[in-house]
């Protein structure tokens, strides 16, 4: 395993409707069930954003937890979870067969009080 440093960690940022969701609503399923449902979630205080980052295949939580925390000052991170998605075969009109690219996908919960990443601001 090669060693990386925290820059190299993360990749990009994952934008999509579900991460969306998790930065406005946080990762509570509760709300997340009334959020799909087309319900309000309500406003809660204590509400932890959660942030989507494409990451180094080879990344592990620690690394990046630290990469987060020393990325964006003032941010604490409260938990990560990763996720491993494969490479799909894929038909090249007649050319050899290929694959799309191994991909590790890491969702970042801020802790309670934690300044929010202003990578997403504005969005």
């Amino acid at each position: 395993m090669a060693k990386l440093e925290y820059y190299d960690v993360l990749l990009k940022p994952l934008m999509t409707e579900k991460s969306m969701a998790f930065m406005e609503h946080g990762l509570d399923d509760d709300k997340q069930k009334r959020l799909e449902a087309g319900k309000d979630p309500g406003t809660d205080k204590n509400v932890r954003p959660a942030y989507s980052f494409y990451v180094h295949p080879e990344a592990t939580k620690t690394q990046i937890k630290d990469a987060v925390e020393k990325l964006f000052s003032g941010t604490k991170v409260g938990s990560v979870n990763t996720m491993n998605c494969k490479p799909k075969r894929k038909q090249r009109r007649g050319f050899a067969p290929g694959a799309t690219v191994k991909r590790k996908k890491a969702i970042v919960t801020l802790a309670p009080g934690s300044k929010e990443i202003e990578v997403f601001q504005g969005m």
